[in-house]
């Protein structure tokens, strides 16, 4: 009787790592479209780039705060002791120097949106305007990616754990009738 059990464990054990390999069957080679973009995998911050002649501007937004990171195209040399006035939608104020070349102003909130922006910088004789568009759309693309985790990779995971489950099931409930076959089967030899 010990063969019976052996045999229906060994079929049960081989289904199991059978189905293990189940996702990596390939099939034909029919175009599913263009593959979506990837989600970062960290945290960017969102960013606005400007430049004219003069000047280049690159702007991130921190939390509640817009830092600006102020430069001199030619040179690319910091520009310092300069009037960072910034101007948008939800966006209004003069942005202080933090760091030469940086400069810092408190915004409130922004919500997932386009923010389109106007940068005025005065630095000694120079004065510039510059546009650019700040985009905190990211943000919230963002926190759906990290707090979803049912995408393929989770299922995938998922469905290879519920097989498992299923399949120990099945283990068990094979071992129990091979011990009960057995039981049955020492009774009517006993009785014969």
């Amino acid at each position: 009787m010990k063969s019976i059990f052996a045999r229906i464990f060994a079929r049960i054990i081989a289904l199991f790592l059978f189905s293990l390999t189940l996702p990596a069957f390939a099939h034909g080679d029919e175009d599913h479209g263009a593959a979506a973009a990837p989600v970062p995998s960290q945290n960017i911050a969102p960013r606005a780039l400007a430049s004219t002649d003069e000047f280049e501007v690159v702007v991130v937004l921190d939390g509640k705060q817009l830092r600006l990171y102020v430069d001199q195209f030619a040179s690319n040399a910091p520009v310092v002791h300069a009037k960072v006035e910034v101007e948008g939608a939800g966006v209004h104020g003069v942005a202080t120097e933090a760091a030469p070349g940086v400069y810092v102003m408190n915004v409130a909130a922004l919500a997932p949106a386009r923010y389109p922006l106007t940068i005025s910088i005065e630095s000694g004789e120079t004065s510039d305007l510059l546009a650019a568009e700040l985009d905190t759309s990211l943000l919230a693309a963002q926190a759906v990616a990290k707090s979803s985790w049912t995408g393929w990779a989770g299922w995938n995971a998922r469905l290879i754990w519920i097989s498992a489950g299923v399949l120990l099931l099945l283990a068990l409930a094979a071992a129990a009738m091979a011990m009960r076959r057995q039981q049955v089967s020492k009774q009517v030899s006993k009785g014969n």
